[in-house]
């Protein structure tokens, strides 16, 4: 059974740094790609990182690009995202997913993904 499970959020003034960790069980990230979306209240669920399992290659929106950072660990089978600079903007719901088929490069596009974790709240404000 796939299972992903996010961790980390919380409050954080702006400026400020938080670690997200997505925990996955079911299946190997040796072989599936995980992407970071978030979604804010009143908006669309957006990617924003991504790492692919074949080689590691990373990507990132433009409105992270440069603070956040994307990483993973086979042998915990956990991905992770260090935030930096966070922005008020930043606030939102931060999800991880794995798409069930394999492929080589991974992107953020949400409809390319099918399995979810519940969702960590990251809140940006003084």
């Amino acid at each position: 059974q796939v299972q992903l499970v996010e961790s980390g959020g919380g409050l954080v003034q702006p400026g400020g740094s938080l670690r997200l960790s997505c925990a996955a069980s079911g299946f190997s990230l040796d072989y599936y790609n995980i992407g970071w979306f978030r979604q804010a209240p009143g908006k669309e669920r957006e990617g924003i990182s991504c790492i692919s399992s074949s080689d590691s290659s990373t990507w990132y929106a433009e409105s992270v690009k440069g603070r956040f950072t994307i990483s993973r660990d086979n042998a915990k089978n956990t991905v992770y995202l260090q935030m930096n600079s966070l922005r008020p903007e930043d606030t939102a719901v931060y999800y991880c997913a794995t798409p069930r088929m394999y492929s080589s490069t991974c992107n953020g596009v949400v409809s390319q993904y099918d399995y979810w974790g519940q969702g960590t709240q990251v809140t940006v404000s003084s």
